[in-house]
This record gives structure tokens, sequence and C-alpha cells, in this order.
């Protein structure tokens, strides 16, 4: 069975479409619902495409090839992320001119993940292609955000999740829906202080600090020292 992760939309007005992701973009499950980025790759070369409209996604990194179809639109390229952009879904983000996020929407990063089986020579093999693919992603976000890439290494090191604001003011979104588009003005005016970053690793250290006991600090009193001293005098 193959299950479509997208929708196209035609506007009657000016005959412009939108394409609509939503659900998990893969291009191999267990499950056999899975759809290649071929069967997607043929629509969107014939379609004219002017926006790109993300209910919820999240997926692997064959999620490129849509970054690399949008890139590939004449014109100007709106995404909407309406719930959520996670993983792959957010890397496809990165390709609008101008990204719009829903105010309770969310967007997510983290490094790429694989599943390897084999040697000490397949593992070592499994994380060097790891490396090159979180490199290309990162290429995506640097170019988007402005941001340097040991800034997105250690997002991405994090598995990092923003709400709308967040993605604004690190330069991942341009603005929020409903809210017009945002600028460099507007992101050094308080935007942080309303802005929410969710870090996995930061709460597992805070979880951590809370159960793992502290060494006692075990504190010498003043009569013990001095006894200590008369016992080196005499």
């Amino acid at each position: 069975m193959k299950r479509k992760f997208w929708n196209w939309i035609r506007n009657e007005t000016n005959e412009e479409r939108t394409l609509v992701l939503n659900g998990e973009i893969s291009d191999e499950t267990w499950f056999g619902d899975e759809v290649t980025p071929v069967c997607e790759g043929a629509e969107y070369r014939s379609r004219r495409c002017h926006s790109l409209d993300q209910l919820s996604g999240r997926g692997c990194v064959c999620g490129s090839t849509d970054l690399q179809h949008a890139h590939g639109v004449q014109g100007n390229v709106t995404v909407k992320v309406d719930a959520l952009a996670a993983s792959a879904a957010s890397v496809i983000a990165m390709a609008g001119t101008t990204v719009l996020m829903s105010p309770v929407g969310m967007m997510m990063i983290h490094n790429p993940m694989t599943i390897a089986i084999g040697d000490s020579k397949e593992m070592q093999k499994a994380g060097e292609m790891l490396d090159e693919v979180k490199e290309s992603i990162m290429n995506a976000y640097e170019v988007k955000t402005g941001l340097s890439r040991a800034r997105i290494s250690h997002l991405m090191d994090a598995e990092s999740w923003f709400n709308a604001k967040k993605a604004v003011e690190l330069g991942f979104a341009d603005g929020i829906l409903g809210g017009g588009v945002d600028n460099t003005e507007d992101r050094a005016d308080g935007m942080g202080a309303e802005s929410m970053m969710f870090s996995r690793t930061a709460l597992t250290n805070l979880l951590l600090s809370k159960l793992i006991p502290k060494p006692e600090d075990k504190k010498t009193s003043v009569g013990q020292l001095e006894k200590r001293l008369n016992l080196l005098t005499h």
C-alpha cells in the first residue's frame, strides 16, 4: 500500500498551486506504506508551486529531495508550518523564500540517526556517513539562519525544539502566521523574552543532577583542627 504524504491545492484565481505536506516523509518504512521521493518529484516537476504548507511533518534525509525541488521553483516560495516541522521536515522548510509558522507551531532539529549491523568497520562507516549527512543538513540551516555552524551543531546535538517565536528569533522562520513577516529589529526587541526552546540534552542533565546524590561536603570544625595542631606540636 502506498500512502502519499503530500497534496496539491490549486488557486483558481491566479492558478498558483500549494503543496501541502502532512505526515512522515520517508523512502522506506517497516509498514509498507512508504512513498518514494521519485513519486513526488514527478508531480513536482509537472506543476508550478508557489507555496509549501506543512501541516505536520517528520522524516528521513530523503526529505532533502523536497528541498531541492522547492529551490528549483522560479520566483518566491512561501513555507507555512501549521503544526510541526520536525527532523527532515525542518530541512524542507528552509527552502522557503519566506517561512511562516503558526502561533502554536513547532520546529525540531536533531542529529541524523540510523541503524547499522556489522563489525567495527561497518560501525565506523555508518558513523562517517552520519557525519556527512549532518554536514549537508547544516548547509541548509546555515544558509537560512546565518548562524555559525558551531551553534547549529550544538542545537542539533541537543535535539532542540522551537516554538514559533524562538524559530523566528534564531532565523529558522521569518514570521508568524497572522502576525506578518518579522525583521531584524523585532528580533532584537525583546522577542527572546517570550520565546521557548526545549533541549533534550539540557533536560536530561537537569534530571541527572537531581537524581544523582551529591557527595557530602565534610567540614572539619575549628576545635578538631586545634586538636590536630596540638598533636603535631607535641
